[in-house]
């Protein structure tokens, strides 16, 4: 059980951290928002690779679910910031 969270949260810190390096601009986003949209963003796309007929028939690394979560995780992250507002931090023209 605490070996899942941890593993979770490692996930979801690598996923969004992924996904925020990807996106273009600054992000004001936080350390836990980001691992939070990044471990939903990974979950989420695990399913809907396996949804659309992916199987790992060799084991191992699964790279197809994990690019999908991220791309997911990109997908959240732009709506966070779009219903948050917290495009930019730089106050230009002030």
């Amino acid at each position: 059980m605490i070996g899942t969270i941890i593993g979770a949260i490692v996930v979801g810190l690598i996923v969004g951290g992924l996904a925020r390096l990807i996106m273009p601009g600054k992000q004001n986003i936080g350390v836990v928002m980001t691992v939070l949209l990044g471990a939903i963003g990974s979950f989420l796309g695990t399913w809907v690779a396996y949804k659309l007929g992916y199987s790992n028939q060799n084991g191992g690394f699964k790279i197809i679910p994990f690019l999908v979560g991220i791309i997911v995780a990109i997908i959240m992250i732009a709506g966070y910031l779009g219903i948050t507002g917290k495009r930019n931090s730089s106050k230009i023209g002030r």
